[in-house]
């Protein structure tokens, strides 16, 4: 049975919309602009090993267009992504929950086309290991809202925007949730997972 995993940067105030400022949102950027160079150091050890311990990725149909532009040689070559991370996520077997992807523009990608909640359930009982989910917040909400979803884990910006998209906009119902595991990253970053009561 997989374990289902939500991993987010997010703000101080819960928001998870726009963090590299390309989607129009006027306080969007925010991923870098309160970070140093150690606080990303530290971020990307982090999400390289993730990734590393994780089976397979589970994506909505845009944040899976969003990595397919930045998980490109060119942006390695240039610096902007890490290049253990970038050949790790390329090469992982990625799941897409979209009704409308055609031609997936990665390797290893099966598109999920049914009834999220069905799909994402077949494949929690065929994996072995954890099922990493990036962004794709839709979907996290839906699989929070019917308990598929066994943990999130949070890295904390150290900025209050005040308003935007958050991570449990549109939550219906309480969700208990145990700490397992607080540390600091670099300087100013703060990580936290949290698994989802069962029962």
């Amino acid at each position: 049975m997989g374990k289902i995993v939500l991993t987010s940067n997010v703000t101080l105030d819960g928001v998870v919309q726009d963090p590299d400022g390309e989607e129009g949102f006027d306080r969007g950027g925010w991923f870098h602009q309160y970070v140093g160079a150690k606080d990303l150091q530290d971020w990307v050890a982090r999400e390289t090993q993730e990734a590393l311990d994780a089976e397979v990725l589970l994506l909505g149909g845009r944040t899976n267009e969003w990595f397919a532009d930045r998980m490109t040689e060119r942006n390695v070559a240039e610096g902007r992504v890490s290049p253990e991370w970038a050949n790790r996520v390329r090469s992982m077997p990625k799941y897409v929950v979209s009704s409308t992807l055609e031609e997936p523009r990665w390797s290893n990608v099966t598109t999920l086309r049914g009834d999220a909640v069905k799909e994402v359930s077949q494949l929690k009982r065929q994996v072995d290991g954890e099922i990493l989910i990036y962004a794709s917040y839709q979907l996290a909400r839906t699989l929070m809202e019917y308990d598929l979803l066994d943990e999130l884990r949070l890295v904390i910006f150290p900025v209050v925007l005040g308003t935007g998209l958050r991570l449990f906009d549109g939550t219906s119902d309480n969700k208990p949730l145990h700490l397992v595991d607080a540390r600091k990253l670099g300087d100013g970053l703060v990580f936290y997972a949290y698994e989802f009561a069962q029962g």
